[in-house]
């Protein structure tokens, strides 16, 4: 843990509205993105399965966030993918990309409606091409919580997902996250990585868009 001030009540008095003018090393994230060569391998009863998806991300800015003295730009995001083989939703996920100037913390929020939820950290220069952050079980900071039937089932003890900043504009990640299946006596890594393309640019954040309107 890092040294805290002794005031953690009193916010920042000078905070600039323009969230996409101060996101670091998430500024080249921000916008819609889809990438059609994503690759999966997860964990079934007679082995580990390959699959090929389809993702469509949207990351857009928000206002800046406080707590107390800390500050954070973010983005809020959702990955929606699917398969060339069924219809259905094969993953959807929720959260936020944030970043703090102060200190070059990024921080994932991640959310996933089959009753999981985590906090990834990791530490990054401003002007980053890559970055990661991991999560493990068990941390109460930085941590992964479950339902009680993943926790006994498909036991998730750690995520870590790199992204890299392509120069053609492009950016890619590879997620691995080690799961302990039920009746299997070593640890299982699932692991998906693709790359996105941007086919729409963000919309500004709705504190910035005021100030824009004002000084029309």
């Amino acid at each position: 843990m890092g040294a805290f001030p002794e005031d953690i009540f009193t916010e920042p008095s000078d905070v600039d509205p323009d969230t996409l003018a101060n996101l670091g090393p998430l500024a080249r994230m921000a916008g819609v993105w889809e990438g059609t060569k994503g690759v999966d391998l997860n964990p079934k009863a007679d082995g580990p399965e390959r699959r090929l998806f389809m993702e469509r991300i949207e990351l857009q800015p928000i206002d800046p966030q406080t707590n107390g003295p800390q500050l954070f730009y973010g983005l809020r995001y959702h990955i929606h993918i699917n398969t060339a083989e069924e219809d259905a939703t094969f993953h959807d996920q929720v959260g936020y990309w944030l970043w703090e100037p102060a200190t070059g913390l990024v921080l994932q929020t991640v959310a996933i409606p089959r009753g999981q939820v985590a906090v990834a950290a990791g530490q990054a220069a401003a002007d980053a091409k890559s970055f990661a952050v991991q999560a493990e079980r068990g941390q109460t900071e930085y941590g992964i919580c479950s339902t009680a039937f993943l926790e006994y089932a498909f036991r998730t003890d750690s995520y870590r997902i790199e992204v890299t900043l392509n120069d053609d504009g492009s950016w890619s990640y590879l997620s691995d996250t080690m799961l302990q299946v039920r009746g299997q006596p070593e640890p299982f890594r699932h692991r998906d990585r693709n790359t996105l393309v941007k086919v729409a640019e963000p919309t500004p954040n709705p504190l910035q868009q005021i100030v824009q309107a004002r000084s029309a």
